[in-house]
């Protein structure tokens, strides 16, 4: 992905210290952290989330942003589930896990978001 374009992505995960690592981690990659704090608007205007679907309201927010085409990448202690599953997720990551698989997936899921600005220009 082209360093110059700043991706917004959203952080849905209930643990602070937790949500703190995933902003620092954008931060570190050259995007702009959304941390969702349960008002819908800033969960419709992100390129991509790191969502957390086994707590909170993590599930239900993967559900409004997929449709979108916003992709997600989903972070747990549990195996996926089916209906996680379903959602067609970019990456799901079992925590504890490497931060360069993080930066990993992040970079596959917003190498879509990347085309889609090129092809719109």
């Amino acid at each position: 992905m082209n360093s110059t374009v700043v991706a917004r992505i959203l952080i849905v995960e209930p643990h602070a210290d937790i949500r703190s690592l995933l902003e620092l981690v954008i931060n570190r990659l050259g995007h702009e952290p959304v941390v969702y704090n349960g008002a819908s608007e800033e969960a419709l205007n992100v390129d991509a989330a790191v969502i957390e679907p086994g707590e909170g309201p993590g599930i239900a927010v993967a559900r409004q942003l997929r449709p979108q085409g916003v992709e997600v990448v989903f972070i747990s202690i549990f195996p996926p589930e089916l209906d996680v599953l379903e959602l067609k997720p970019s990456a799901y990551l079992v925590k504890p896990f490497p931060l360069y698989a993080l930066e990993n997936a992040l970079n596959v899921a917003l190498e879509g978001v990347a085309g889609r600005t090129a092809s719109t220009v």
